[in-house]
């Protein structure tokens, strides 16, 4: 039993095996336990997924998934987590940081985790907020 979200839950329906946004390698600290260590990644419909491998079917385990409509910022972390290529994603509640393999994916990271943010945090408030007028 548990209350531990459900794949389908944690996956909110998102095709996360095929046509990504973006993918790849990067290096995640753990939640608690602050390792790093290596996962693939995706971006796809305004969520950040990751598993233990890079080959991803529909029946692929997530380890976990960020709802980057709920992000605030995405910014470089060299000097936070004294690493090279490192960046950060923040919600309202918590921030997690990645390293990326170079400067250039790092920056590649960054614009589509940014231009995800904006994207997904706008069709929120565009969901929500009505025109007084």
């Amino acid at each position: 039993m548990g209350l531990a979200p459900s794949q389908a839950d944690m996956t909110d329906g998102v095709e996360f095996w095929h046509g990504a946004e973006r993918q790849g390698w990067l290096m995640k600290q753990g939640d608690v336990i602050k390792t790093w260590r290596r996962r693939w990644f995706v971006l796809k419909d305004g969520k950040l997924f990751w598993f233990l491998s890079e080959h991803v079917t529909p029946a692929s385990q997530t380890r976990g998934v960020i709802d980057v409509g709920k992000c605030l910022s995405v910014k470089g972390a060299e000097d936070a987590i004294n690493r090279a290529f490192g960046f950060e994603l923040s919600t309202r509640g918590d921030t997690k940081y990645f390293i990326a393999d170079s400067a250039k994916e790092k920056e590649e990271w960054i614009n589509s985790l940014g231009r995800a943010v904006v994207r997904h945090s706008r069709a929120l408030i565009d969901d929500t907020d009505e025109d007084p007028y």
